[in-house]
This record gives structure tokens, C-alpha cells and sequence, in this order.
């Protein structure tokens, strides 16, 4: 992974984040939180997604989509976490 590739996935990552804790009202962990959960969600759905055979497509806006599932995903697990 390229010094590029990795600065898009972290600024992306940080967008999905952001956009994951407004989807998820009281599931978040703040913005910072947030923006750190959307970096790890990129990860975990860049990771996933092609692995269980999903093609969302390309691009930027195909990579936020991704990003922004993988932190919704990981905002849901932490919030069931946090309530248990």
C-alpha cells in the first residue's frame, strides 16, 4: 500500500466516521471516536466486503460507501457492547 493510498484511507476512514455517527445517534463515541471507528471500519469493510463476494464500485464516492458501511457496522457492535 502506497504512502497515498494509505493518507485517502485515513481521510475517508475519518469522513464515513463522522457521517456513521450521525446515522447512529447514540451509538457514537464521539467525533474523534468517531472518526477512529470510521478508519477501522474502512479497514474491517475494505476486508469483508470483497471477501463475502460485494462489489459497491469505485472510486471515492465507492470507497466513503464502503467506509461508511464498515463503521456503521463496528459503531453497532461497540454500541451493543456498551448497553450489555
Amino acid at each position: 500500500m502506497s504512502l497515498e493510498s494509505l493518507v485517502v484511507l485515513l481521510v475517508v476512514g475519518g469522513i464515513a466516521g463522522w457521517l456513521a455517527g450521525l446515522i447512529m445517534r447514540g451509538f457514537g463515541c464521539g467525533v474523534i471516536g468517531n472518526i477512529v471507528v470510521g478508519i477501522v471500519g474502512a479497514f474491517l469493510a475494505g476486508w469483508l466486503l470483497p471477501t463475502i463476494g460485494v462489489s459497491i464500485g469505485s472510486g471515492i464516492a465507492g470507497s466513503i460507501v464502503r467506509a461508511l458501511i464498515g463503521a456503521i457496522i463496528l459503531l453497532a457492535i461497540i454500541g451493543a457492547i456498551k448497553r450489555a
